[in-house]
């Protein structure tokens, strides 16, 4: 039996897809929450094997609940479930231990075998996201920045220099807050500051930005 965890804000697709795959012999909806925290606290409470994880989702979103259950059981496999479709999110929900990354218009069909195919050691991603993915990476010349910042923290550092907010960054980039502000703790290590005001204007006087 494969019991699965749903995860979305919206109340009609954890309804709709507790529906659609109960009616599968061998899955089992365990649970259902409307955020990340809430997501943790059931997937302590549990132990599904695995978990339907939405992206944008109000107290904690899918990113920073991906990484807090993997983190703390390795075992649950987390398949991200959501309509957006930046490479950014699938590149680092794989990234902290997600096993697959689906758009919400898969067939219902499609996606219990995509449970049923990650729950035995497998890693799913849709074809659509993979062509994205290898032409993002054909496209991609390495290039050589200041003090060991990859291109992710130059873009963050640009937005700092920009007067931009973590969350207007966040938004900007495609990318969770708590990323963000990830991203610029490792600047501030890198560029040897302590905050925002210092980081920025060491980056202009060197033109990083």
């Amino acid at each position: 039996m494969n019991r699965i965890l749903i995860v979305d804000d919206q109340e009609l697709i954890r309804e709709s897809l507790s529906i659609v795959l109960g009616m599968e012999e061998d899955i089992e909806v365990a649970g259902m929450a409307p955020n990340g925290q809430i997501a943790v606290e059931l997937c302590e409470k549990l132990q599904p094997d695995v978990v339907l994880m939405d992206i944008h989702m109000p107290v904690m979103d899918g990113i920073l609940a991906t990484r807090k259950i993997k983190n703390s059981w390795p075992q649950v496999r987390v398949i991200i479930l959501t309509t957006f479709q930046e490479l950014d999110y699938v590149v680092e929900a794989l990234d902290i231990g997600a096993e697959g990354y689906l758009l919400k218009a898969i067939h219902p069909k499609d996606l219990a075998a995509g449970i049923r195919l990650v729950n035995r050691g497998g890693t799913l991603i849709s074809q659509e996201m993979a062509r994205m993915l290898a032409s993002q990476l054909k496209q991609t010349e390495p290039k050589i920045l200041k003090h060991g910042l990859s291109e992710r923290e130059q873009q963050v550092l640009e937005c700092l220099s920009q007067g931009l907010s973590n969350r207007e960054t966040a938004e900007k980039l495609f990318l969770s807050e708590g990323t963000v502000k990830n991203y610029i703790s490792s600047i501030y290590s890198k560029l040897e500051v302590r905050d925002r005001l210092q980081a920025v204007k060491k980056a202009r006087d060197e033109g990083i930005v």
